[in-house]
């Protein structure tokens, strides 16, 4: 049997020129205002002008296949090339007979990850495809993903405060029924804390989107608050719901959270990205290891 591994990730646009075709990806038929998509074209231009998500994903597919050879690892995106459907199409073509297909963001959430499973097997049921796929919803306590989030942390320590974050989802998706996005976020950052011997540690959720729902919370911004007023004055942020750099951690943390925290007087650090560390690989290695037959 040819099997393969299909690991899945958001997308984003590579230079300014994209970030309109982008975002018409991500909400396709609900345009944005003029002045929310200069904005988004702002935070992008700030770090670079385009997103890195895309070399560090393929780094990451590289890294992996490697380990698992002569198992092919392919990658497809959500929001931008190569889709998911591209991906699959590829796939089609080399004969494969089953996917393993990965999610890359540790925490499961049916809005989230969710929503890549429904893509890849929209994808599937389009091209018609006979190959059996099988989903790894989560990673989120993968002993090797804990020791890659704490290696990231360690130089960093010992810290004042460190504060553990992952992505906000929109509350009102959650609440409808059991999902367990929330619990897994912050049991990530509970084992990372004990595996790296924080001391003093809190959690919130960044990113949230600007569609004028309610968000999962506390957002960054209001621990970094309370923080102030206990004065605290230096704190690491760890993104744990995050595997690559991207947006909302270049732009995110790097710059607003890090703004917004020196007006009150705190100084921000955070840990350097997963990305192809070789802990991040062994995680992943594990994860297809475990549904490889």
């Amino acid at each position: 049997m040819k099997q393969a591994v299909l690991l899945l990730a958001h997308g984003a646009p590579e230079t300014l020129d994209d970030v309109e075709k982008y975002l018409e990806y991500i909400r396709p038929g609900r345009p944005l205002p003029p002045p929310v998509i200069r904005e988004i074209k702002r935070r992008y231009e700030e770090i670079g002008g385009g997103s890195p998500l895309l070399a560090r994903t393929r780094e990451q597919a590289e890294a992996l296949q490697a380990v698992l050879a002569p198992v092919r690892v392919y990658f497809g995106m959500r929001n931008w090339h190569p889709f998911i459907s591209e991906a699959m199409e590829q796939m089609q073509r080399d004969s494969i007979e089953r996917i393993v297909a990965i999610c890359l963001a540790p925490q499961y959430s049916r809005v989230s990850v969710g929503f890549y499973f429904r893509r890849t097997q929209e994808a599937k049921q389009s091209l018609r495809m006979s190959a059996e796929i099988v989903w790894a919803k989560s990673f989120h306590d993968h002993p090797m993903l804990i020791e890659a989030f704490a290696a990231r942390l360690l130089p960093l320590l010992p810290a004042e405060k460190v504060l553990f974050t992952a992505h906000s989802i929109p509350e009102e998706k959650v609440v409808q029924r059991p999902d367990p996005y929330s619990k897994e976020a912050r049991t990530t950052a509970s084992l990372v804390a004990e595996r790296a011997g924080v001391e003093s540690w809190d959690f919130a959720y960044q990113s949230e989107g600007m569609s004028g729902e309610n968000w999962l919370g506390p957002p960054v911004e209001r621990r970094l608050d309370a923080f102030a007023a206990e004065g605290i004055r230096n704190v690491v942020i760890h993104p744990i719901g995050f595997v690559s750099d991207h947006v909302e951690i270049l732009y995110d943390v790097d710059i607003q959270f890090r703004r917004y925290a020196r007006e009150r007087g705190i100084g921000i650090t955070r840990p350097e990205s997963l990305n192809s560390s070789p802990e991040l690989i062994a995680a992943l290695a594990g994860v297809a290891s475990q549904r490889l037959v």
